[in-house]
């Protein structure tokens, strides 16, 4: 029954984490965000094998998942520094990001929850010919905000993913060694009947 509970909470965890993550990864298309794009991408294969194992019982892709959700935190921890600018980080930056092939930013810059944009006419002079030049103005929140409280989010769900996924491989591994038939009935100490005979040799005298 616990090892039943704890997959299914596993699975559970692993859709919620599929929702999320491609929720996101719409997002970053659209902000044209591609070191995001690669990573959510590779998130969302593992999560789908680490459901798989959950499943089918296969604790080496269950442990490969949670090995994955580590470096997984890890790189949200680092989204979260890079928009909120800690240290040297600069959320302006388009190496970072976008591998410096764009200059977009994320998406929730213009489209967040009250962002009204205007269009400057004439832009700058040093504006590039092929961008438009525009003003944002009565956002409810920044988008650099949305950005993290997404990061958080997956933070937290990789967490309990991580915790659950470790609880799944102790279930299993206990429940492949309960049921190992490979001994067949030696290990209960079964011994099958024996044949007795009761014929009586006697020898003979030529």
């Amino acid at each position: 029954m616990g090892c039943c509970s704890g997959r299914c909470t596993l699975a559970f965890i692993c859709g919620m984490q599929l929702v999320s993550v491609l929720e996101r990864q719409v997002v970053d298309f659209l902000g044209y965000q591609w070191a995001p794009i690669l990573t959510n991408f590779l998130h969302i294969i593992i999560v789908i094998l680490g459901l798989f194992g959950t499943i089918q019982f296969r604790p080496r892709y269950v442990t490969g998942y949670a090995a994955w959700l580590v470096v997984w935190m890890t790189w949200n921890v680092f989204i979260i520094c890079f928009y909120l600018e800690v240290g040297d980080l600069s959320k302006d930056s388009d190496l970072v990001l976008t591998f410096n092939l764009s200059m977009h930013r994320s998406w929730w810059m213009e489209n967040g929850p009250g962002c009204r944009v205007t269009l400057v006419t004439p832009p700058p002079s040093w504006a590039p010919e092929d961008h438009r030049y525009i003003s944002i103005s009565g956002c409810l929140m920044d988008y650099q905000f949305i950005e993290v409280a997404h990061s958080s989010l997956q933070i937290l769900l990789a967490l309990v993913g991580f915790i659950y996924a470790c609880y799944v491989v102790k279930l299993i591994s206990e429940e492949e060694d309960s049921f190992d038939f490979i001994g067949g009935f030696d290990s209960y100490g079964y011994q099958g009947p024996q044949k007795t005979s009761h014929l009586q040799l006697q020898p003979m005298y030529m």
